[in-house]
């Protein structure tokens, strides 16, 4: 598991940009402030599109025929089905035994329906939410699913979960079962006007199982779910089997209805990214995304794929893609200093690896915020500039005078003036190179690890270590295994590491884990740089208050902003299409969800392909 697929595994994707629009929660029929509100739906943008009765999602196939199995590979091993922890290493597939109170809809921006809850409840002063739990939902041993789990759930993560929900959920100040079937969450403010709707993200956990079981421990027990699948079988660090549910609840209502049509959902498990693409072509794995450039582009001329067995597709996208980065870490005294950060900048040479190692397929991220309106550019300007001069002393100087810039090579690999630049910030910070290695006024030398999850980011972090070692540094890499990797993480014990932070289409409380002091000290937190800057901690505190979507948009530049001018990581890539390679026995969606691929829920298997491509393996 990713160490940011936190929530219900899935109940939280990345968005792409939206309109300008007002960024208040708005119920089903719009928003009428002062009165108590009863909705089917909600939404941080635009009111929901579709109606309380509506049969199916509009992009899902309410006919899909059911049966078969996928089979799909995970990478490195697993020894808990309790993803909501800091111990133990999860295997992603639980999230299919959950169900959430709502259900996000991936072709609108920000909407979300019921699900467990069949109605949602808006007081007058906005400082809560209420949610009433469909009579239907069961749990798979039969028993209802109640407030009474609910409350459980938002207490068990919030208390022994990772540090992500108390910063998610900090402004809940009380959730209280009123009946079976009425819970209610009470707000600290009503200006954290999303906390609503990310309530409805939360996926329910059942109090009767948890009975008896301690929440913080890791555990291969096969956990109790409401949702379209069970766990089956499973063999631990090998695979795991979930099975569809018959009888499930929610298969008729409309956010289900056409979607979890595979019978069996398998997953595979492997140590290497190149056995488990080997494992992809001799036909072993059924789909994979390929997010590996090289491979797209030379590895695909295996028999089936020129049989035509195998499908390759490139879907556009215009989803948000955060950042993607080599992140230091804050908390060793080697990279305290900005110039020294920004010299780390200086010498990657992002043209010569889009070029020899990524055959041009990448964009050059920039921004925390990259492929959205939250994007700072240029100089600031009207209102972020007014939020920004609140802070003048307190942030770079260069965020009102420079626009954020990173710098461009020819890509023939020879960066002369890169490091030059580097040099020179180096010696301004007070390094100077002896005997070819850098060296401060005490004589230690310039020298950290590079922590990598995998081999797949050896071909990028060696050639950046080459290039380190032109102007002195010394840079090792460090490849550990899946496990060992998120131990280490999570206790902080790196110098720097590749880091992606994910961003969505309104910037809010997750903000928090990625940036603010409180989370720098707080092990398992999502804040790997280890920024701690009073001024960042209020900046983000503003995101989250943004009372309409010009005013977040707004704040969140000015936050990007800061975050650009500090030089905490160098910045990656990232890529505005998805990139598909499956078996040719699956039947889809006339179309994908506008901002989501529909797989696994919205697929099937196609029986007559099915057929033509065993023929075809025989023959």
């Amino acid at each position: 598991m990713q160490r940011r697929d936190l929530l219900a595994l899935g109940a939280f994707a990345a968005l792409p940009a939206i309109p300008r629009r007002a960024r208040a929660v708005v119920p089903a029929g719009g928003d009428r402030p002062g009165e108590v509100v009863r909705t089917h739906a909600l939404s941080l943008l635009a009111p929901p599109a579709l109606p309380a009765d509506f049969r199916h999602w509009p992009w899902a196939n309410p006919d899909a025929p059911k049966g078969g199995e996928a089979v799909l590979a995970r990478l490195g091993s697993f020894d808990s089905f309790n993803p909501y922890i800091l111990r133990g290493t999860p295997d992603p597939g639980i999230g299919l035994i959950y169900d959430t109170l709502m259900a996000g809809n991936p072709d609108e921006a920000t909407a979300e329906y019921g699900h467990i809850a069949e109605t949602v409840e808006l007081p007058a002063d906005r400082r809560g939410v209420s949610f009433e739990l469909r009579a239907a939902a069961r749990w798979h041993d039969g028993r209802p699913v109640t407030a009474e789990d609910v409350v459980f759930t938002f207490n068990a993560l919030r208390t022994q979960g990772r540090p992500f929900f108390r910063a998610y959920w900090a402004d809940v100040t009380e959730v209280v079962a009123e009946s079976p079937r009425r819970v209610t969450f009470r707000f600290r403010t009503a200006e954290n006007r999303e906390l609503a709707q990310i309530l409805g993200d939360l996926p329910v956990l059942p109090k009767h199982w948890w009975e008896g079981r301690d929440f913080a421990r890791p555990s291969l027990d096969v956990p109790l779910g409401s949702g379209p699948y069970r766990l089956e079988r499973f063999e631990p660090n090998r695979s795991t089997v979930y099975r569809r549910v018959e009888d499930y609840w929610a298969r008729d209502l409309g956010v289900r209805r056409g979607l979890n049509n595979f019978d069996t959902i398998r997953y595979e498990y492997f140590r290497d990214t190149t056995v488990a693409f080997e494992a992809f072509k001799a036909g072993q794995i059924d789909f994979r995304t390929e997010n590996v450039a090289r491979d797209w582009a030379t590895g695909y001329d295996f028999p089936a794929a020129r049989r035509n067995l195998v499908k390759r597709e490139e879907i556009p996208h215009e989803i948000p893609t955060g950042m993607q980065c080599f992140a230091v870490n804050l908390r060793r005294p080697l990279f305290q200093d900005a110039r020294v950060r920004r010299a780390l900048i200086e010498v990657f040479d992002f043209e010569w690896m889009n070029a020899n190692l990524f055959y041009g397929a990448y964009a050059r991220t920039s921004s925390f915020f990259s492929n959205s309106d939250f994007a700072a550019r240029g100089l600031p300007e009207g209102r972020e500039r007014a939020i920004l001069e609140g802070y003048r002393g307190r942030v770079p100087e260069s965020v009102f005078t420079e626009e954020y810039r990173l710098p461009v090579t020819d890509g023939s690999g020879n960066n002369r003036e890169g490091a030059r630049r580097a040099l020179a910030l180096l010696r301004e910070a007070g390094w100077s190179v002896r005997d070819r290695r850098l060296v401060n006024a005490a004589g230690q030398r310039f020298e950290f690890e590079i922590l990598l999850q995998g081999a797949t980011f050896e071909r990028v972090a060696l050639p950046y270590v080459q290039w380190l070692d032109r102007v002195g540094i010394t840079a090792r890499v460090r490849t550990v295994d899946p496990a060992q990797y998120q131990v280490r993480i999570d206790a902080f014990d790196y110098d720097m590491t590749v880091d992606s932070m994910g961003q969505g289409f309104s910037p809010g409380n997750e903000q928090r884990d990625y940036w603010t002091s409180t989370k720098a000290r707080e092990n398992g937190s999502q804040n790997v740089a280890g920024i701690a800057d009073p001024a960042i901690d209020e900046l983000v505190e503003l995101v989250i208050g943004a009372p309409n979507y010009e005013e977040l948009v707004a704040r969140t530049r000015a936050l990007d902003r800061v975050l650009q001018h500090h030089n905490f990581v160098v910045p990656h890539w990232h890529s505005r299409t998805f990139r598909l390679a499956f078996w040719d026995k699956f039947g889809r969606p006339e179309r994908n969800p506008r901002y989501g691929l529909g797989f696994p829920q919205a697929w099937w298997i196609d029986p007559a392909r099915e057929r033509a491509l065993e023929q075809a393996r025989r023959s």
